[in-house]
Order: structure tokens, then C-alpha cells, then sequence
């Protein structure tokens, strides 16, 4: 079962609001208590060493919306800013950037909602293919050219014909014994390369390709070859690359790329543990088959999880601060004649807003937990790999789906003027979406995490919760069941399903088991914002995490009310009066709705060239700010 919070989690409303009250008396500000909230979602004293270079990089001129540019255009900018990245790490070095989980994820945090075709770029380059480089006798290699983005990295693994099912992959690297090299090539159109980004877009570039390794053809599985694709005078002979036509959200260079017998030296071929070539060339490997040897060669992608996700919660926070400003500068008529009040003082309108809040809180935490369970987990224990590997496909999915929803509430939030790229909404909902499909697709690795937790543990508390709807462990505790009854459907389903027919059999699973997955993401989530909650150091913050995390908590419960009265966890009283809780939660919170979002710390020179997120966005409109 899931690791619960770490500290008394009941609270009385009451004693709640009367410590708020006091302090308000006694002239406190709410900048304490924003100031607490941000230490608490950015890696508390980390903070700055996590996120503070990203930050401030993201507040220069060189990041500032641009308009009327064509999608060639903004991938060129795209590529520059990459480079302003890159010259950001050099101090520190971009290897070091390369093996911080933290920092890593973060840069995506930063740059995902300025600019979405970095986020991927940067994604691309630093994890996928140094990442890549490192983790397989990367030491042994001169990787300046690379860390100096001299030569810009890329990562070919996906095919046309193979997607989800890329251990499936047709491009082979054939052992050349007179040589000692191998020949890389595509056997056939549906074994080219699907969307790298391999033109000649941003200089010269080399890729990581993942290839299938026969010697004397024999198939040895699928491993990584080191390929320079282009120079300055074009690409190379034998590289093929077509481009892809335009895609949703910020452009980028999406290509297809094959290989007509392209030559490779030796040492083109990236190895480790799980697989090296003697001068034999015989393989010798501390994995058994090649589907685990093919999975540690692209183990990169369970950090690109991480990555993705981050870029989608950044995003998520950037569209709900820019509403939440419309929100209170949009003046509309009040119901005495000739009186005009803000958008806020609906609770139609800031409702929405608060539930987004809540959830975008609650995707912020529980990123953070699974970085520290990433960071703290030991690679060589392959169960507790597997345990890690599993939660993050697990939180990326969830994140990125809770970011789907957040961007298009906070868009329709902001009217038409969300619908214009230069208010800073527009192009976001579709670059989540290329969160949601890169690194796993979400619905594919979430059956593959739905498949394992059928039987990988008990769901639920070991006792029948019991509590009040203001009682933020009952309400967590509630969760929990809501996943062991899906659980102990799927397991039925399995069990009861047609025999000699595994297909069969998990079709009839699937559905309860994915609505078990969903749950647990939900009580992974709860646990990470009652942890943080309870960390809170200042009165008025912890007052303020308390409430959004029962909004949250409240709100995910009401689809699952029926399964929780058939399972005698919540009586008939409580679930007639789950509306009424959430409401007067909200109706608490609706006048914290600005510092709440404050505390996503987005820098104040990237707000103020925001239109709709100052007072003065009406006036803009005759005299625009500078670009």
C-alpha cells in the first residue's frame, strides 16, 4: 500500500479560520504565506540550485513571445534558445544537468510553457541522447562536441510500422567481420524512423539509433548505435530524411529518417553491462533475453517520464496564473444597475479555477515525491527498479491527462482572449499533447502499470476508514478503497475470464484494471499533498494546503460515491453531504484564489509581457508592449 502522510491530518475548520483571522488582525500579510507555498512546491532549500537558473533564463528578452513567425521560424528560435540553455549549464557542465533528476525535470518545468518545441528540443538532447551517451561507457568518449553543442543530439528509436510496440523495431546493424564495423540500414519504408527531429534545422546533428544487432544473423536484440547524421554542408551519404508535415502546438523538426548501408566504426556501438562485443564478436550480456537487454539500452525513457511530465505541470500552472489574473482584472455587470465586479466574484467562474488549483497542487507533489523516489531508489535491486519504474509511467500519466483538462479550463476561462497565442494560453493545451503520446503513450503504459498491480500489492487501508468529510485522512483513506474495489474487480475478471485466451482474458480485465491505475495515481497524489501539508511552517499556509487538498480530495470522490455506500465505507448522510462540503471549501478559499496562484512563482518580467495577466490588457491593445 501506498506510503500514507507523515502527521495528524485532522483539522478544525473553525480553529483553522480563527488562526488565519488572527493573523490577519495582527497585519500579516498574505506574502508569507505565498512565500511558504512556493518553498513548499519548488523543492523547499533546493529551491534555488533546483529551479532558480531556469527561472530566470525564461525571464530575458530572449524568451519573449514573438509574433508573425513562420513554423520554420520559431523552430530556428526553438534551437537558438537551446543553445541559451546550454550556454546556462556550462559552468556546471551539461553532463552534470544530464544525471540531476531534479534539475533536469525542472528545466522542462520552465521551459515547456515559453516555449514548447524547447521543452521537446531540450528533452531530445540532454536525456534522450547525452543521457543515452553516458549511461553506457559514456566516460570512455569525448563528448565535447555535444556538451558544447558544437553537434546538436537526437534519438532515433520509434518506427513508422512500430510504435508502441517499438521492441518489435526492423532497423538492423549488421556485424561487418572484415571490418569489425556495422552496417546500419532499413530493410524496408515501414522500418524509417518516425518523427526525430533529424533535418538540418539547428546545425549539424548526430543521432542514437536504436538498431537490431546481427552477427552471422544472428538476432541479438535491440541495442544503440552512436550516427552522425549531418555536417554544414547537408547530411551524410546514406542518410535519408523526409520531412513531416506541420504538427499541433509549437513547431518542430519531426522528420522521417532511414539509412541506405550506412557504415559505422566499432565504437559506434554504446555498451554496457547488458551488452558488449568481444573482438569475436560474441555478446556477452548480465540480462537474460533481449526484451530486458532492449529495455536497459533505452532506459533513458523512464527519466524522459519524468521530463515530459514536468513540462505539462509547468504548463498547467503558467495557463492557471494567467486566468487567475484575467479573472480579477475582467470587470463584467453587477446586478444594481451601473456597478461592474470582476469575473472572481462568480463562483461559476472561480470555482473552476480553485478546483484546477487543487489539482494542479496535487500534480506539483506528488512530481516532486516520485523525483525523490527516483533520486533515493537502488538501479540494482530489480524489484525496487521495477516498483519506481511502475509509479513514474503511473504519475505521468495521471499529470499529463490533469494537464489536458487544466490548460482547456483555464483557456475557456479567459474567453477569446485566451485563444490568442500572445496571451500566453492558446498553444498550450495541444503541446500537452505531445506530452501525453512522447514517452510512452498513456493509455499503453498505464495498461502495462495496470497489468502489474492486479496482484503487485493490496490495495486500501487494512481497516474500514472511518471519519468526518472535514477529516483530510478519512477522505484520503476513501481513495485508497475506491482503488481496492476496482482491484478486486479486475482481479474477478482475470480469473473469471475465457481460459486459453489471454487476449480475451485482459479484455475483459482491462476496464477495472485501468480504473484501479487511476486510483492509485489519485491516492499517490493525496499522500504527496498531506505530506507537503503537513510540512507547511507557517499557520496561514498550512490552513490554506489544508483546504485546497480536501477540495481536491472532496471533488475526485464524487464519481465513486455509489461504489463507496455498496462497500459501507460512507454512509448516505455523508454522500448527501459531499456537495455541501465541497462548497463551503470553496466559498473558503475563494478569497485566496490570487495568492494561491501566486505562489507558482512565475517571474514577474514574463507577466508583465503577458497581456491579460495586468490590469492594463485593454490598453494594450492601442499601445502594445515591445517585442
Amino acid at each position: 500500500m501506498l506510503k500514507h502522510a507523515e502527521a495528524p491530518l485532522r483539522h478544525d475548520a473553525a480553529d483553522a479560520a480563527d488562526v488565519v483571522d488572527a493573523a490577519d488582525a495582527a497585519g500579516t500579510a498574505d506574502d508569507s504565506a505565498v512565500a511558504e507555498l512556493t518553498r513548499l512546491l519548488f523543492d523547499g532549500e533546493d529551491r534555488e540550485r533546483v529551479h532558480g537558473e531556469w527561472r530566470r533564463l525564461i525571464a530575458g528578452e530572449s524568451f519573449a513571445h514573438r509574433p508573425g513567425l513562420t513554423p520554420a521560424e520559431r523552430t530556428a528560435l526553438s534551437y537558438e534558445r537551446l543553445r541559451l540553455v546550454n550556454d546556462t549549464v556550462a559552468g556546471t557542465a551539461a553532463e552534470a544537468l544530464t544525471y540531476d533528476a531534479r534539475r533536469l525535470a525542472a528545466l522542462h518545468e520552465w521551459t515547456g510553457f515559453v516555449d514548447g518545441g524547447l521543452c521537446t528540443l531540450a528533452s531530445i538532447h540532454y536525456n534522450l541522447f547525452l543521457g543515452s551517451l553516458l549511461d553506457h561507457d559514456g566516460y570512455r568518449r569525448d563528448l565535447t562536441a555535444y556538451t558544447t553543442m558544437e553537434r546538436t543530439g537526437t534519438f532515433l528509436c520509434t518506427e513508422l510500422a512500430h510504435g508502441n510496440d517499438v521492441a518489435a523495431l526492423e532497423t538492423v546493424a549488421v556485424l561487418d567481420r572484415e571490418t569489425g564495423g556495422f552496417v546500419l540500414h532499413t530493410p524496408n519504408p515501414g522500418a524509417r524512423k518516425f518523427m526525430p527531429n533529424t533535418s538540418l534545422a539547428g546545425g549539424p546533428k548526430t543521432a542514437v539509433v536504436a538498431a537490431r544487432l546481427l552477427v552471422d544473423g544472428e538476432d541479438q536484440g535491440v541495442f544503440l548505435f552512436l550516427t552522425p547524421l549531418s555536417d554544414a554542408d547537408g547530411h551524410l551519404p546514406g542518410i535519408r530524411v523526409q520531412r513531416l508535415p506541420d504538427r499541433t502546438g509549437t513547431p518542430v523538426d519531426h522528420c522521417l529518417t532511414s539509412f541506405e548501408h550506412v557504415r559505422l566504426p566499432r565504437e559506434a556501438m554504446l555498451e554496457a553491462a547488458h551488452g558488449r562485443l568481444d573482438k569475436e564478436g560474441r555478446l556477452s550480456s548480465n540480462l537474460g533475453n533481449r526484451r530486458k537487454r532492449f529495455l536497459r539500452s533505452v532506459g533513458r525513457v523512464t527519466m524522459g517520464k519524468l521530463c515530459m511530465s514536468g513540462g505539462t505541470l509547468g504548463m498547467a500552472r503558467a495557463a492557471l496564473a494567467i486566468a487567475v489574473r484575467y479573472a480579477h482584472h475582467r470587470q463584467v455587470a453587477a446586478p444594481k444597475a451601473g456597478e461592474r465586479i470582476p469575473l472572481t466574484a462568480h463562483r461559476s467562474h472561480h470555482g473552476r479555477l480553485l478546483r484546477s488549483l487543487a489539482t494542479a497542487y496535487a500534480m506539483t507533489f506528488l512530481h516532486r515525491s516520485v523525483l525523490d523516489r527516483w533520486a533515493a531508489h537502488d538501479p540494482t535491486d530489480p524489484q525496487q527498479r521495477e516498483e519506481t519504474e511502475r509509479l513514474i509511467a503511473v504519475a505521468k500519466g495521471w499529470i499529463t491527462w490533469q494537464a489536458r483538462d487544466i490548460t482547456v479550463e483555464a483557456r475557456e476561462r479567459c474567453g477569446a482572449q485566451g485563444l490568442f497565442p500572445a496571451n500566453g494560453i492558446a498553444d498550450l493545451p495541444l503541446n500537452v499533447e505531445g506530452g501525453i503520446t512522447a514517452e510512452g503513450d498513456n493509455l499503453v503504459i498505464w495498461t502495462k502499470a495496470a497489468s502489474e498491480l492486479v496482484f503487485a500489492h493490496e490495495a486500501g487501508p487494512a481497516h474500514a476508514p472511518r471519519g468526518e468529510l472535514t477529516d483530510l485522512g478519512f477522505l484520503r483513506d476513501l481513495h485508497a478503497c475506491v482503488e481496492r474495489v476496482w482491484q478486486t474487480r479486475a482481479r474477478a475478471a482475470l480469473r473469471g475470464g475465457p481460459s486459453g485466451d489471454p487476449v480475451g482474458r485482459w479484455n475483459e480485465t482491462s476496464g477495472a484494471a485501468l480504473e484501479m491505475v487511476a486510483a492509485h495515481a489519485r491516492t499517490a497524489a493525496a499522500n504527496a499533498f498531506l505530506t507537503a501539508a503537513a510540512r507547511a511552517a507557517t499557520p496561514r499556509a498550512r490552513f490554506l494546503l489544508e483546504h485546497l487538498a480536501r477540495l481536491f480530495l472532496l471533488d475526485e470522490l464524487r464519481p465513486h460515491t455509489g461504489d463507496l455506500l455498496v462497500a459501507g465505507h460512507l454512509t448516505p448522510a455523508q454522500a448527501e453531504a459531499l456537495h455541501t462540503t465541497t462548497e463551503h471549501t470553496v466559498a473558503t478559499l475563494a478569497p485566496h484564489l490570487m495568492p494561491l496562484a501566486d505562489a507558482f512563482d512565475l517571474p514577474p518580467e514574463w507577466l508583465a509581457a503577458t497581456p491579460i495577466a495586468n490590469a492594463d490588457y485593454l490598453d494594450r491593445f492601442d499601445h502594445p508592449p515591445r517585442t
